[in-house]
């Protein structure tokens, strides 16, 4: 299995990436620095890194055309990269903005990347599984918690944004041999997005390395007919055994 994933040098990204290259899948991880993106993949059995800004017509055609040329092909899109809150309000936790204060800028470059990103990339690499003769793209996700709360704006629209995206992706493609499914971790997680003293006490953590499981599974062949599913990483042993009982 030959996979790319964006935003893979820290993170989500990086975990599903580490996770992926152990399980013996070839992996592409990209980030807007690519010396970074290449010192990150070093580390990983068999990986290379790649720069790419989703945000950026150009960057994502020479990143996706790179990535197709140096691992031979793409057999799985991970969409992953992203940005969150803080970016937007550093103190978004513990004292969140209305979206009236969210400046216009913030609100434009949240979206871009968290949503517009997606697109960008999926465009570039779909037509090019089509003409392979199948892939699968697993856009990454949020709880649907977040995208309502108050305080988060831009992010919350973001990510229900590239969740309608991606529900509208495996409609699309239902009938071709290219799959979408939709991954979560299912709470809070330990990401630079999210720094352990920025979540109230009590409150537990995920670490990244929830997603592991899921997108190797997903990468398998026995996911080869997995198709617009929405997946929480966290309940995804219960997950997967509900869905075996019932075949």
């Amino acid at each position: 299995m030959k996979v790319l994933v964006t935003g893979g040098t820290s993170g989500l990204g990086l975990a599903m990436a580490s996770a992926l290259a152990t399980a013996g899948a070839t992996v592409a991880l990209t980030g807007r620095s690519g010396r970074h993106a290449s010192s990150v993949a070093a580390k990983l059995p068999g990986a290379v890194g790649i720069e790419l800004d989703v945000r950026d017509e150009s960057s994502v055609a020479k990143a996706v055309d790179q990535a197709w040329s140096r691992l031979g092909a793409i057999d799985m899109l991970v969409n992953n990269a992203g940005i969150g809150m803080r970016t937007v309000n550093p103190r978004f936790m513990t004292h969140p903005q209305g979206f009236w204060e969210v400046p216009a800028s913030s609100f434009r470059a949240v979206i871009e990347t968290n949503l517009t990103g997606y697109f960008l990339v999926a465009r570039e690499v779909t037509p090019r599984m089509l003409a392979a003769g199948g892939g699968r793209i697993v856009n990454i996700s949020i709880n649907e918690s977040t995208m309502h709360r108050a305080g988060f704006v831009p992010y919350g629209p973001s990510r229900a944004g590239s969740e309608a995206l991606s529900r509208i992706m495996a409609a699309d493609l239902r009938y071709t041999d290219v799959t979408v499914n939709l991954l979560l971790p299912g709470g809070p997680t330990v990401t630079g997005m999210l720094p352990r003293d920025a979540v109230p006490e009590g409150r537990e953590l995920l670490e990244p390395a929830v997603m592991g499981p899921p997108i190797v599974w997903l990468a398998s062949d026995d996911a080869a007919d997995v198709h617009d599913e929405r997946i929480v990483a966290a309940e995804f042993e219960r997950w997967l055994r509900d869905r075996n009982d019932r075949r």
